[in-house]
């Protein structure tokens, strides 16, 4: 079911959506551990879909934890908030993380899980993206978020790195996911 909605997405909102399917559980669970949920306070995921990686993310918290998912498509935001009626979801783009997190009470974030489609968007959106996740960390905190092998050679995905390197102060990646359509590679960074 929501495989479907995820491809209808694609289909009619290209450039939002950045893939036919939702994310694997095994590269979910990638980018989650990657992301050291399971050790955060405060976790902020950008561009959740149809909830492919909150579920994983759900699965990790501590009792406790403060939960923010930003998503901009609004079928997206209806689904997810049916879905996980008890995590806070704002329609409204990430880059306007620290807002949300004031009003949730909170200055900083101890991890921020991305699916969003990097690749599809302009070199100013990533740029407002990117210094809101690394406004919204915390000094060690960790950013995580995944590039597909198909575009990982890219100019685009090279000049998406070379911004984290830019903002960060250690970037890592992990082994390729080949269980996931595409497979893909879970890029992570520690402010």
């Amino acid at each position: 079911m929501y495989a479907l909605k995820f491809l209808k997405e694609f289909i009619t909102k290209p450039g939002v959506v950045g893939s036919v399917t939702p994310s694997s559980k095994q590269l979910a669970s990638q980018v989650v551990e990657s992301a050291k949920v399971s050790q955060a306070n405060v976790v902020v995921e950008f561009g959740p879909g149809t909830g492919a990686i909150t579920e994983a993310i759900v699965s990790a918290l501590r009792p406790g934890t403060t939960f923010i998912a930003m998503e901009i498509n609004s079928d997206f935001v209806t689904l997810l908030r049916e879905r996980f009626p008890t995590i806070t979801v704002h329609e409204d783009s990430a880059a306007n993380t620290p807002k949300y997190l004031k009003e949730s009470g909170v200055d900083h974030c101890d991890a921020i899980v991305s699916g969003l489609p990097w690749a599809f968007f302009s070199e100013s959106l990533q740029n407002a993206l990117l210094d809101g996740a690394v406004e919204a960390l915390r000094p060690g905190g960790i950013f995580a978020t995944y590039i597909y092998v198909t575009s990982y050679p890219m100019p685009s995905s090279l000049k998406f790195r070379n911004k984290l390197k830019a903002r960060f102060s250690e970037v890592g990646m992990t082994r390729v996911i080949w269980a996931n359509v595409p497979p893909a590679i879970v890029v992570w960074a520690r402010k």
